[in-house]
């Protein structure tokens, strides 16, 4: 017979873990898929913002570009299944475990710069919304030329 020992710290570090991510799930959006992830790359030009949408259809998103932000909200339906009457034996649909988040999310995504909101373009490939945000002129880069005095 093997002896387990009863550590009832083990216990309060559970609760502690569980609250934990309680706390991250509010204050940390996309963590865990709840909305949308998202990732930001910041170009000379251009900002890209991808967000992770799979399984919603596009007619189904709200996307708003500001000068320094951008909100998306959208829902995510769960899909019902359609059987021959020969085979199906309840109208009643059971699960066994999901971890699908079903229902509206929305995400406003602030951005690092100023960005020309009139001239966004947007792709949706494969679950992947992709925006391209042209930043505003007065955010981009500008080279000066320093010299020497004598």
């Amino acid at each position: 017979m093997k002896v387990v020992f009863y550590n009832p710290l083990d216990e309060i570090a559970t609760v502690q873990k569980n609250f934990n991510r309680l706390v991250d799930e509010v204050l940390e959006p996309g963590r865990y898929s709840r909305f949308p992830v998202a990732e930001l790359l910041n170009n000379a030009d251009n900002l890209v913002l991808k967000l992770e949408l799979p399984g919603i259809n596009v007619n189904d998103l709200d996307v708003q570009v500001t000068e320094d932000s951008v909100s998306v909200t959208g829902e995510r339906k769960s899909e019902t299944a359609t059987e021959d009457s020969e085979n199906v034996q309840s109208n009643v649909q059971s699960n066994f475990k999901s971890e699908f988040y079903y229902g509206k999310f929305h995400r406003v995504i602030p951005l690092p710069a100023r960005v020309q909101n009139q001239n966004v373009t947007a792709e949706y490939k494969d679950g992947i919304l992709k925006l391209t945000l042209p930043k505003a002129d007065n955010n981009k880069p500008v080279k000066v030329s320093v010299i020497n005095p004598v």
